[in-house]
């Protein structure tokens, strides 16, 4: 009898695809979720017992697609659901390769119509299956505000009649940003998954490389692109090292860089290289630039903090966002000391107030400068703003350690 977890699995490997085959098709969001959804329950009753077919993926697909036939029938609007028909019954069994789609997808939700967080939002939502939930979590917004923001950018999809397919040359540059920025987010959630009891969701990381590479083929001449996807490669290249044996976060000085994968940063160096060849300086560039510092230190006190300092510098210039400003504060840090940060770093809590990270890097801070109550406090702030399960224990574990280290509470 096979598990309800290895159904999953199968889901969750197909689902991306056979979502935009079904979209094709429909040119429905929500009508292609509840067939694949259907097909998935099906699957859940049938597959125990009868095993996973040899080709599930094809097996869905049909399910998904006569569950798809079945809907349209019941609503008996057969004339003006005669082209979604005529679409689902004339396509094949087994939808082949499904990478062409997944882009048609990926750029019909990033569609300049729409507004930016509208495009990112939906592309997490459709492209890469997250929750509401977590989408809201990554944007700090509550769960009903980004609910409605999917369901209005669904309809102005459907309002508006936005094209399945990936734009003609002419127009792949407008569309470029949203896309990266589409990308860039769904790796972020892999990197640090905003719930679940896991730190890293390497299935989320895997898909934005997979995304990116996609896009490199198609854009090879985009230098953000091959950028995004140097970005992309080195920091993924620390997976192994970023956690202990209890699945909690190793800080990057700490990391045991033998586990770093050398081979992934090879390419990501290369695709850098490539990236740079067109003397384009763009944000993920810069980006790529700093993770190719860290991946070139053999160990962690070799790392050029100063050339990473620099670095920030220019991308902040470019993209003054706080959160590369709080990191361009950790790199001084290391460069200058903890003092020369910290007078800096205040100036960002008004922005970064609610977020985890500012409190846990002041909380550093304070620990290298001797003030371990305050570093404490700092901890445990951060410890009350964090989502993932791993980042509290390992913060609440910091803030423990300084307590017994400072029994007097200095």
């Amino acid at each position: 009898m096979e598990t309800a977890e290895q159904i999953e699995q199968v889901f969750r490997e197909q689902f991306t695809g056979l979502f935009a085959w079904l979209v094709r098709d429909l040119r429905d969001f929500d009508a292609a979720e509840d067939a694949l959804q259907e097909a998935f329950l099906i699957a859940l009753r049938r597959w125990p017992d009868d095993g996973i077919p040899q080709n599930p993926r094809a097996w869905l697909a049909v399910t998904a697609r006569n569950c798809a036939i079945d809907r349209l029938r019941r609503e008996r609007r057969r004339p003006a659901l005669e082209e979604q028909m005529n679409r689902l019954t004339k396509g094949p069994d087994d939808p082949g390769d499904l990478d062409d789609e997944v882009l048609r997808l990926v750029f019909t939700c990033c569609h300049p119509a729409l507004s930016l967080e509208a495009r990112v939002a939906l592309t997490l939502r459709a492209v890469c299956g997250l929750g509401v939930g977590e989408i809201a979590r990554a944007f700090l917004l509550p769960e009903a505000t980004l609910a409605q923001r999917l369901v209005r950018a669904k309809r102005k999809i459907r309002a508006a009649g936005i094209p399945y397919t990936v734009p003609g040359p002419e127009q792949l540059s407008e569309r470029l940003a949203g896309v990266l920025a589409v990308v860039y987010l769904v790796f972020n959630e892999g990197y640090l998954a905003t719930e679940g009891p896991a730190l890293i969701r390497g299935d989320l990381c895997s898909e934005a490389i997979r995304l990116a590479r996609l896009l490199v083929t198609l854009m090879p001449q985009e230098s953000e692109v091959r950028a995004l996807l140097a970005l992309l490669l080195l920091t993924d290249a620390r997976r192994q090292a970023r956690i202990d044996a209890a699945g909690e976060p190793v800080l990057l000085p700490d990391q045991n860089r033998a586990l770093w994968d050398q081979d992934q940063i090879e390419e990501g160096l290369a695709e850098l290289g490539r990236a740079g060849r067109d003397h384009e300086v763009g944000p993920y560039f810069l980006q790529a630039a700093i993770a190719a510092e860290h991946a070139g230190a053999e160990q962690a006190p070799n790392t050029n903090w100063r050339r990473i300092v620099r670095l920030y510098d220019a991308l902040i210039g470019l993209s003054p966002t706080p959160v590369t400003q709080l990191n361009r504060l950790v790199a001084v840090s290391m460069a200058d000391g903890p003092q020369a940060a910290f007078m800096e770093l205040d100036q960002l809590k008004d922005v970064l107030g609610q977020y985890s990270y500012f409190h846990a890097a002041r909380a550093d801070l304070l620990r290298r400068l001797d003030r371990p109550r305050g570093a404490r406090a700092a901890y445990q702030r951060a410890q009350e703003l964090a989502t993932n399960p791993k980042q509290r224990s390992a913060l609440a574990r910091a803030a423990a350690q300084l307590e017994s280290d400072d029994p007097g509470g200095r």
